[in-house]
């Protein structure tokens, strides 16, 4: 019977995670420069890591300008991955900094106050997945940011502060107004 080899993650006397053979060694494959297995690894993550750039950026073809970048830094940088979480993990967050270098490129990324008027968007259905991303990228791009980043990648406001060059504070404040959007456009449209 075989059985399946795994590597563990030891850091200070802890297992931080164990993985299977086979993200290793498809790796290991990337880092030999083995076409196949570089292209395998893309083709594990090109969707997923679009998705989070689109999220961002609210953009289709920026979006896949970021995850073009996203996967030629991956590859130049992919001997620095130290197994601290999962490859997907590591990529996402490259993703995401790709993302938002792109946003500043653009200009497109402000801070906007409340007081400026509210979009609202009109659904034919009931609440769902699709009705709830919409409005979310309806969101102005500094309150969509800031919500994408800490309630649904899980970033802190400390994390977002820094990667934002912003105070903790004006994190918090625009997740506040983003939530506080959100729940303005989505009341509106279930009237």
């Amino acid at each position: 019977m075989h059985r399946s080899h795994k590597i563990q993650a030891v850091i200070n006397q802890q297992v931080l995670y164990t993985r299977e053979d086979k993200e290793y060694d498809l790796i290991k494959a990337c880092l030999s420069n083995d076409r196949k297995a570089q292209k395998a690894l893309y083709e594990s993550y090109c969707n997923s890591m679009y998705t989070s750039a689109y999220r961002i950026l609210n953009d289709h073809e920026l979006a896949r300008d970021a995850t073009q970048e996203t996967f030629i830094q991956v590859f130049k940088i992919l001997e620095q991955f130290q197994f601290r979480s999962t490859l997907g993990a590591w990529i996402k967050t490259i993703v995401i900094h790709t993302s938002l270098k792109i946003l500043k490129k653009q200009k497109a990324f402000v801070f906007v106050d409340l007081s400026d008027s509210i979009k609202l968007i009109s659904w034919d259905e009931p609440m769902s997945g699709e009705y709830l991303e919409k409005a979310i990228l309806s969101l102005p791009s500094g309150y969509r940011v800031i919500f994408l980043l800490i309630e649904v990648e899980g970033y802190k406001h400390r994390e977002v502060a820094e990667m934002l060059n912003i105070s903790e504070g004006t994190s918090k404040s625009q997740l506040f107004h983003a939530k506080k959007y959100l729940k303005t456009i989505l009341s509106a449209s279930n009237k």
